[in-house]
């Protein structure tokens, strides 16, 4: 499960932003063959009175953090590829619109993770191909 955490000043997205960002967002995955329900993406407006970088307020910056759980990066170039990847997919509502921004990766081991209570079939990729047909998790 992907999980993107986007910190942004009250007027950055509107709610059409943000419903294009998290379809370019969940493209990255889903293009890959995971299912589109393992990407969440929450939106957390942030006062600029409580955004601070570098101890001044402000209201130009965005903070988003990732955490990917259902697959880890392998090597050097696929993380330089994804990084690239999401530049890409983020930059029309965020760099084009003169914010500056941060972005981190975390990559999480899998072993805690549940989709409903069920262990999700990462090492079974026809059971993995059947959740994303269905974008749902199913008893397996």
């Amino acid at each position: 499960m992907p999980l993107h955490r986007i910190y942004h000043p009250l007027s950055a997205f509107s709610s059409s932003d943000k419903q294009k960002l998290s379809e370019r967002i969940t493209a990255l995955y889903t293009d890959r063959g995971l299912p589109a329900f393992y990407v969440v993406i929450l939106f957390t407006p942030i006062e600029s009175e409580s955004f601070f970088v570098g101890g001044k307020p402000t209201d130009k910056f965005v903070r988003i953090v990732v955490q990917h759980l259902a697959r880890q990066l392998p090597n050097e170039e696929a993380k330089k590829q994804f990084s690239e990847r999401y530049e890409n997919a983020i930059a029309p509502f965020i760099k084009d619109k003169g914010y500056d921004w941060e972005v981190h990766v975390e990559e999480v081991p899998p072993e805690m993770w549940r989709e409903n209570g069920l262990i999700p079939p990462i090492k079974f990729p026809e059971i993995e191909k059947e959740w994303a047909r269905q974008n749902k998790p199913i008893p397996y």
